[in-house]
C-alpha cells in the first residue's frame, strides 16, 4: 500500500466520526440550461470520438458526463495510472464547445483491486459476498476501500479541478447498498456508544424489557434490516444514512482543496430512494442531481413532476436532471419506448421544476456489457437512432429559452414537509399492506400539482416562513423540537395540515404516552381516540360532494370548544360511525387542521381546495388538469412553462399578453396550446400574473 494509502484509509476513518462544511455554491458554468449525455470515449477508439463530438454539437449539446465507469481504464494496474486519453477526450469535446462534468469512477473498482483485497466487498445480509463483474460490489464501511477511493478522486481532482472545460464532479454512481461485513457491524456499535453513551439509556429509550431484549453492551446489539426492535430499526437506517454521507464526505473532502471554486461537486440520487436522508447528504453538496426513469415507458407526468420537486428540496435551489431516458430502458419487465415528443415533455417539465441541465443516459450504445440494450441517442455504429432528432429539437429549444431561464428557480406557496426518519417509520410498520408512505405522499401532492399550484417538498426543519401552506402527509415521527417549530409557524399565520398517522412516535420511534398528534394535541385542540386499517371503504360526510375513506381512518375527538369538526364518517361505519374524520383549530394568525383518513382521489381534491383557500393561495394560472403550468421567477422577470400532457387542443386564458420565447412575438391574453406541446412564455417586470 503506498504513503498516499496510508494516510486516506487513516482519513477515511477519521471522516466516520467528523463533521465536514462543504466549499462555495458553482457559479459560471458556461450556458444557461445544460444540454447533454453521457459519454465513455474510453469504450471506443479515439479516432471516432470526433464524429460523436460532432453530431452531439450538432444536436446542441453542451455538456457530458464522463469517467464515473472508467477506474481500470484510469488505473489499469495499482499505482499506475493513465490520465492521457481523459486529457484528449476534453480536450476535444472542448474543441466542440462542450464541457464536462467528470464522474469519480468508484461506483466499479478494477478486478485488480478486488482480486488483491477482497476485504472491500460487500456482505450481504445473508452472508453471501459480492463478486467482481457487476458495479457497487464493494462496503461503503470499508476504511481499505475508502483509501483506494479517496486516491483516484484526488488524482483527478489534482490533474483537472482547474480545467476551464471540466463544470463539475460526480461522486460514485447511484449509491443505495447496504453493506454487512464485520466492518460495518463494528462501526454500528461504535455508532450506538456515541449516540447513547451507555446501555442503560440505550435499554430505557428502546423499551428492551420488552421481550427480554436488554443488553450489557453495545456489541450485543443484532445487525440487522428487519425483524428487530423498532427503536434499533430506526436507528439502524440512521447509521446506514451517517455512513453514506461519510462516504460521500471522504470523496469531496480530498477533492475540494484541488478544484475551482465554480467547479460544482454533486451526486446522482435515484426516484424516492430512501437508503439516506437526502437532506443531510446533500448539506455537503453543492447542488443535487437525479436520474430520471419509466421502466415501462408510461409517462405520469403528475407524479413525475412530485420526484422532481422532490430532489429541488434537497437544497432548496435548482439541481441537474443528469440521468434522463433516451427512449427505452432495459430493466423493467417491459421496455417499452416512450411515446414519439415525450422525451421533449420530460425535459421542458423538469426544467419547469428547477433543473438547470438534463442529460441523456446515454449517448452511445457499448458494443457489450449488462446495459447494451438501453436506449441512446447514438447507436454502436455510432449513427443517429430515431431519439436524436427528438433530442436535437430539445437540444435548439434550450439554447433558445436560454437567456430568458438564466438566473430564474421555482416559488411557491405551498410546501411538503418530507421526513426520511418518519417515512421509515412506517415502512417498518405499515400496519396495513397498502399504506405506503411515498403513496400517500403523493396522495397530498397530486392533486394540488393538477390544480395549477408550484409546490416545495421540504424537510420538518426548513424555514417555514415563505410559505402560506404547509402541509405534512404523515408525519408519523415527531419530535419535541420539530413539533414546537410546526406551532411557532401556525401561530405567527401559518396555515399547517397534518395527515393521517401523524404524531403517533417519538424519536426513538417509540409511541409518545400523548395521543395524536403527540405534542401538537394540544395546539390542535384534539386528539385521535383510536386508528384503524380499513379493509373495504367507507363512507365521509361533510364535503360539498359524496366520499369514501380506505386503507387508514381515525377516530378523533374534540377537546376544546375552538375546534371543529371538518369531515365524519357516515352512519353505520362500525365503530366510526358519525365520528370527526377531520379537525380544523384556528391558533394565532394561522390554523392547524388534522386529517385522519386516507381520502378517495375525489374527496382529497375537495378537502385540499378548501385548506387552499382558506390559506389565500392562487394557483399560477387556471388551466385543465391536463395541462401542467410551472413558474420560474427571477429579479424582475417571470417565465411560465406550460405543457400540454393531454391528446386534445388547449386554449389557456393569460391574464396579459408575455412573450413567446419559442416561437417569437407575443401572445395577446390566450395561448392556444397543441396536444403534447410546450410554450415557454416571459414576462418582464410581474413576478405572478
Amino acid at each position: 500500500m503506498t504513503i498516499l494509502r496510508q494516510i486516506g484509509l487513516c482519513a477515511a476513518a477519521a471522516l466516520l466520526s467528523t463533521g465536514w462544511a462543504c466549499g462555495a455554491p458553482a457559479e459560471n458554468r458556461g450556458f444557461s440550461v445544460g444540454f447533454g449525455a453521457s459519454w465513455y470515449p474510453e469504450q471506443w477508439p479515439e479516432q471516432r470520438w470526433d464524429r460523436d463530438l460532432e453530431l452531439m454539437q450538432q444536436a446542441h449539446i453542451n455538456v457530458v458526463r464522463i469517467g464515473e465507469f472508467a477506474w481500470s481504464t484510469l488505473e489499469p494496474t495499482e499505482g499506475r495510472y493513465d490520465f492521457a486519453w481523459l486529457d484528449h477526450a476534453i480536450s476535444k469535446a472542448a474543441a466542440h464547445h462542450i464541457k464536462v462534468v467528470i464522474g469519480t469512477p468508484t461506483a466499479a473498482p478494477p478486478a485488480w483491486l478486488t482480486q488483491k483485497y477482497p476485504d472491500v466487498l460487500r456482505h450481504n445480509e445473508d452472508g453471501s459476498v459480492e463478486e467482481h463483474g457487476n458495479r457497487l460490489q464493494y462496503s461503503f464501511a470499508s476504511p481499505h476501500y475508502r483509501a483506494f477511493a479517496r486516491e483516484i478522486a484526488e488524482k483527478l481532482a489534482v490533474r483537472y479541478g482547474h480545467n476551464p472545460n471540466v463544470v463539475g464532479w460526480q461522486i460514485d454512481n447511484e449509491i443505495s447498498p447496504v453493506s454487512f461485513d464485520d466492518d460495518a457491524k463494528t462501526q454500528f456499535h461504535t455508532w450506538l456508544g456515541a449516540r447513547y453513551h451507555t446501555t442503560a439509556a440505550l435499554n430505557t429509550r428502546w423499551a428492551t424489557a420488552y421481550w427480554s431484549q436488554t443488553y450489557n453492551s453495545f456489541d450485543q446489539v443484532p445487525f440487522h434490516s428487519r425483524n428487530q426492535n423498532p427503536g434499533l430499526l430506526l436507528d439502524f437506517k440512521r447509521f446506514v444514512s451517517d455512513t453514506w454521507v461519510s462516504y460521500v464526505r471522504n470523496q469531496a473532502d480530498a477533492m475540494r482543496p484541488h478544484i475551482a471554486k465554480n467547479q460544482f461537486i454533486t451526486i446522482n440520487s435515484m426516484h424516492w430512494n430512501s437508503r439516506f436522508d437526502h437532506f443531510d447528504m446533500h448539506r455537503q453538496l453543492d447542488m443535487a442531481a437525479w436520474d430520471n426513469y419509466f421502466p415501462e415507458g408510461r409517462y405520469n407526468w403528475a407524479q413525475n413532476a412530485l420526484l422532481h420537486d422532490a430532489v429541488r428540496g434537497y437544497k432548496q435551489k435548482n439541481f441537474w436532471l443528469i440521468e434522463a431516458q433516451a427512449g427505452f430502458v432495459n430493466y423493467g419487465a417491459i421496455n417499452r419506448t416512450l411515446d414519439p415528443g415525450e422525451m421533449r415533455e420530460v425535459a421542458w417539465q423538469a426544467v419547469g421544476h428547477g433543473a438547470d441541465a438534463l442529460l441523456y443516459w446515454q449517448w452511445r450504445s457499448a458494443p457489450n456489457g449488462q446495459e447494451q440494450y438501453y436506449g441512446t441517442l447514438a447507436g454502436a455504429d455510432g449513427e443517429p437512432v430515431p431519439a436524436y432528432a427528438e433530442a436535437k429539437r430539445i437540444g435548439s429549444e434550450f439554447a433558445k429559452a436560454g437567456t430568458a431561464l438564466a438566473d430564474t428557480t421555482p416559488r411557491a406557496d405551498v410546501a411538503l414537509i418530507q421526513f426520511y426518519e418518519s417515512r421509515w417509520a412506517l415502512e417498518f410498520q405499515p400496519h396495513h399492506k397498502n399504506f405506503v408512505p411515498t403513496e400517500e405522499f403523493s396522495a397530498f401532492y397530486l392533486p394540488l400539482v393538477r390544480s395549477g399550484h408550484n409546490i416545495d417538498v421540504i424537510s420538518p426543519s426548513s424555514n417555514l416562513d415563505r410559505y402560506k401552506l404547509v402541509i405534512a402527509p404523515s408525519l408519523n415521527l415527531l419530535t419535541k423540537a420539530e413539533a414546537d417549530h410546526l406551532a411557532a409557524y401556525v401561530r405567527r399565520g401559518g396555515h399547517l395540515v397534518l395527515g393521517p398517522r401523524s404524531g403517533m412516535k417519538n424519536e426513538d420511534n417509540a409511541l409518545w404516552t400523548t395521543r395524536q398528534p403527540g405534542p401538537l394535541a394540544g395546539l390542535l385542540g384534539g386528539h385521535v381516540e383510536q386508528f384503524y386499517a380499513l379493509d373495504t371503504p367507507i363512507a365521509i360526510e361533510g364535503l360539498k360532494s359524496s366520499g369514501t375513506a380506505a386503507t387508514w381512518a381515525e377516530d378523533l375527538v374534540v377537546d376544546t370548544s375552538e375546534t371543529r369538526a371538518l369531515i365524519r364518517y357516515g352512519n353505520g361505519t362500525g365503530w366510526l360511525s358519525g365520528k370527526p374524520a377531520a379537525l380544523t383549530r384556528k391558533a394565532g394568525s394561522g390554523s392547524i387542521t388534522y386529517l385522519g383518513a386516507w381520502l378517495d382521489k375525489s374527496a382529497m381534491r375537495e378537502f385540499l381546495a378548501d385548506r387552499v383557500s382558506d390559506a389565500a393561495v392562487r394557483p399560477t394560472l387556471q388551466v385543465p388538469d391536463d395541462i401542467e403550468i410551472c413558474e420560474r421567477q427571477g429579479e424582475n422577470k417571470s417565465v411560465f412553462i406550460l405543457v400540454n400532457h393531454g391528446d386534445k387542443q388547449r386554449t389557456i386564458a393569460l391574464p396579459h399578453s408575455m412573450q413567446n420565447v419559442l416561437r417569437g412575438g407575443h401572445t395577446g391574453r390566450t395561448l392556444s396550446l397543441a396536444p403534447h406541446d410546450t410554450a415557454v412564455l416571459l414576462t418582464i417586470g410581474k413576478t405572478s400574473p
